[in-house]
């Protein structure tokens, strides 16, 4: 994309709410807004244009999103002398020229599938100071994989294989602002990841609402196993991928994970409930029994996987059973990890209608035993792991120690190392390193650096 001079020298700010689709466009938007001859900075306090990739799955999301927005009004101007605030994402789909209304600074408004109009949109807002630009878009207009990106991290990247959900649980908004599946063409997936291999990435992550579906619209029958074999022969180390629906996942996939040596031996495979009555009420498709089917078909093709998944306490109607019944299935899968939410109810979905007058502090007290099972089932995964050396991708310096080193294990753990004597940590990012796990807490693992990085 051409330099537009009213962009040319502008500084930008992306803050970024929500899943790793929200992180992909973020890249895209950074890429976009380099490409126009603009600067990214690391605070909103110096940025000209300030963007927020927003996500509508949860309620916190709009709070966080109406708090810092509107706080953006108390800083002093920026380098410019006006600064133009700018949303995407789901949030944006949804509300589109209400968000003007709820959130009275804002300047411009994009949808899920009107990235590329991203800078037109912010020339308009520049030369018309007051109006509000929104383009919310409309399906069809391509991917946002077709336009530059600016990597977070030159080692690693998002590569969409597909976007919208067909399954319309009664949970979720996502179908509703992401629209229906469409996949890209499966030549195009590989070329792309062909591509990123020769510039040095070593760890892709293949993205869709649900990757197990994948081609089904294209090809009128699922191709997910078949992009993950030839993803696999591009020479890329490291796959992963993400979201999965268990309906979804086929015995052919499966096969394909355990046979490809580059995908990696981890899988967030999302139960919700271990409930069958309560999956049926959220139009989850599947049983209690058929998940665990799955989980047991997984172990013998693989069997030191590690699983991960989303837990919801409080869908409307459910029970102390239908608690225990999750708390039961949590158990005897033994997750490695498990992201729980409390149900939050989102208008425009089925679910938002049901009635539901189980105490507040009923729905916080499942939360917590279910927060407490998983942390437990987390550590005794982890323990797993001492004495053992893991190949560990290094990502950077640790938070909190610019002399310890962090990186992610095959099955996705933390893992910490010291940064080996004489050696700077620029070196090490991007690289991989095999540490010797002496320590294993909850979540993370540590030891030394053993042998050569590589």
């Amino acid at each position: 994309m051409a330099r537009i001079p009213q962009l040319v020298g502008l500084n930008y700010h992306v803050r970024t709410f929500g899943c790793q689709m929200n992180l992909h466009d973020s890249e895209r938007v950074a890429g976009l807004l380099d490409d126009c001859g603009c600067i990214q900075v690391d605070s909103p306090d110096d940025a000209d244009i300030v963007l927020f990739m927003t996500c509508s799955v949860r309620e916190k999301a709009d709070t966080h999103l109406y708090g810092e927005a509107s706080n953006l009004v108390r800083l002093p101007a920026p380098p410019s002398g006006r600064r133009v605030v700018a949303v995407g994402g789901c949030i944006a789909q949804r509300d589109g020229a209400e968000l003007a209304r709820k959130i009275p600074n804002v300047d411009v408004v994009f949808g899920t599938s009107a990235l590329a109009s991203l800078p037109q949109l912010l020339c308009d807002a520049l030369g018309r100071p007051g109006e509000v630009e929104v383009d919310v878009g409309e399906e069809g207009r391509g991917f946002s994989t077709d336009l530059p990106s600016k990597r977070a991290q030159g080692f690693h990247s998002w590569v969409p294989i597909m976007t919208g959900c067909n399954n319309f649980c009664t949970y979720c908004i996502v179908p509703y602002v992401r629209g229906r599946e469409r996949s890209r063409i499966l030549e195009r997936v590989v070329t792309e990841c062909s591509s990123l291999v020769r510039d040095g990435v070593r760890e892709i992550t293949l993205l869709g609402q649900n990757v197990n579906s994948y081609g089904r619209d294209l090809y009128g029958k699922p191709r997910f196993a078949e992009l993950l074999r030839e993803v696999g022969k591009t020479g890329i180390e490291r796959i992963r991928f993400t979201s999965s629906n268990p309906k979804d996942l086929s015995s052919q996939t499966i096969a394909a994970m355990a046979e490809v040596p580059s995908v990696m031996p981890q899988l967030h495979l999302a139960v919700q409930s271990g409930s069958t009555r309560v999956l049926k009420a959220m139009n989850r498709s599947y049983t209690r029994e058929g998940y665990l089917h799955l989980v047991r078909e997984l172990r013998d093709s693989i069997p030191d996987i590690a699983l991960s998944t989303d837990l919801i306490v409080g869908f409307p109607g459910e029970t102390e059973e239908d608690f225990q019944d999750t708390l039961s299935l949590v158990r005897e899968v033994g997750f490695s990890s498990a992201f729980t939410f409390i149900y939050s109810r989102r208008p425009g979905t089925p679910a938002a209608k049901i009635e539901d007058d189980t105490p507040r502090e009923v729905i916080q007290d499942r939360f917590d035993r279910l927060a407490k099972l998983v942390e437990e089932l987390a550590f005794a995964a982890n323990q797993r792991e001492r004495g053992q050396v893991v190949e560990t991708l290094v990502e950077g310096s640790s938070k909190r120690n610019d002399a310890v080193m962090m990186g992610r294990s095959p099955k996705g753990q933390t893992v910490l190392f010291p940064l080996p004597e004489g050696m700077r940590a620029p070196e090490l990012v991007g690289r991989l390193c095999d540490v010797r796990v002496d320590e294993a807490k909850t979540w993370y693992l540590r030891g030394p650096m053993v042998g050569e990085a590589r």
